[in-house]
């Protein structure tokens, strides 16, 4: 398959991975943050840590907009849709993400209406087929999902579809790596850049991380050759003594971003002041809020919102791997109390999650040599 096949090529991985090796030496330790949570997922899938040397670490950041996502805004949400004539529409990956009174899942359960979609014009489907109910659509993502939200909104308007309202979570992804490098606990030496969130703003707004931080940043994409690949353009600038923005995913990423999706984003949404993230705390300017001229479509202008605010549980430590402080495994509940069967936490309940990805590809894998060995 064109772009898949050749991006897991046996021999081209053997070959990238010596010369990771070469370049890398012996004598120095690297600390490099792969930013999205799918980097992460790619990275234990293909098992990409055991081929690395052992003096280059892979810390997983913030991109999971799920694990990012504090529990209050989940309680908001749910909140609302305690009214029967509301639907509670949002993607798959919500429904498991635990509030304080339980999951979308679980409210589904006691016979709230929730509803799983693929798309926000699923949601908007949604309405004009409930003409008398109001849709209520979860939006949750980076730059990368919210085009597809801004231009629902845009159609809701043009069709006069008014029984339909996007209560928005929409995060941003520079003040969050803006965040990480200015954690006094943290040290980092360069950045995988996010793939998917760099097809819409390109590469251009990471120039201040190289410019201002001296720390190499390579856009990525996801298969095992991608990721190797970035790594060794991050090692040769640092060889080099550069720090520069490259794209390593120039087939799918353009530098400039997609204009037309930035548009409908500046269309319909403007920045938030502060937002909260778990772990990281309040962000300036690091969320999106629907502009005025859509309030109709906004559900936190056309309701009440309680506007809940909820620390995690004590035991859990989401925050301190969410920021790349501790491995899942170091987390006291990791697999114990906190699986994928019965999650305590966001980052093992996503997609992207980075304990569900350790999980399943790294204790899975731990566990079935132990259980062989004993046999």
């Amino acid at each position: 398959m064109k772009f898949v096949d050749e991006f897991r090529d046996a021999d081209l991985i053997k070959k990238t991975a010596e010369e990771i090796r070469r370049l890398a030496g012996t004598t120095r330790h690297y600390r490099f943050m792969e930013v999205c949570g799918g980097h992460t997922h790619a990275i234990y899938r293909f098992g990409l840590k055991d081929i690395l040397p052992e003096n280059i670490e892979l810390i997983h950041g913030p991109g999971c907009p799920v694990c990012v996502l504090p529990m209050g805004r989940i309680d908001d949400g749910l909140a609302l849709a305690a009214d029967d004539h509301v639907i509670f529409a949002a993607f798959g990956d919500m429904m498991r993400v635990p509030g304080t009174h339980g999951s979308p899942l679980e409210y589904k359960a006691r016979g709230t209406d929730v509803r799983i979609v693929y798309s926000p014009s699923d949601a908007l489907k949604l309405a004009r087929i409930n003409p008398d109910r109001h849709v209520m659509f979860f939006a949750i993502g980076f730059e990368t999902t919210a085009p597809s939200t801004a231009l629902t909104i845009m159609r809701a308007r043009a069709e006069g579809i008014h029984n339909f309202s996007v209560f928005c979570n929409h995060v941003t992804i520079i003040p969050a790596i803006r965040a990480i490098l200015d954690s006094p606990d943290m040290r980092l030496d360069a950045f995988i850049g996010p793939g998917h969130v760099s097809t819409v703003i390109g590469c251009r707004p990471y120039e201040w991380i190289a410019k201002d931080e001296r720390k190499p940043i390579v856009v990525s994409g996801f298969e095992p050759l991608d990721i190797l690949q970035a790594i060794v353009m991050i090692l040769r600038q640092m060889r080099a003594g550069e720090a520069k923005v490259e794209n390593q995913y120039k087939r799918v990423v353009p530098w400039e971003g997609n204009r037309a999706a930035l548009r409908a984003m500046g269309e319909v949404f403007q920045l938030r002041p502060y937002f909260e993230w778990r772990g990281l705390g309040f962000i300036s300017q690091s969320a999106l809020r629907i502009r005025d001229s859509y309030a109709e479509w906004d559900a936190e202008q056309r309701f009440q919102v309680p506007g809940v605010r909820v620390t995690d549980p004590k035991a859990a430590q989401c925050g301190e791997v969410l920021k790349g402080v501790l491995k899942p495994v170091q987390c006291k509940l990791f697999g114990k109390e906190c699986t994928p069967e019965h999650p305590l936490g966001a980052l093992m309940v996503s997609s992207e999650g980075s304990c569900a990805a350790y999980f399943n590809y790294e204790h899975r894998k731990a566990m079935a040599t132990s259980l062989s060995r004993s046999a």
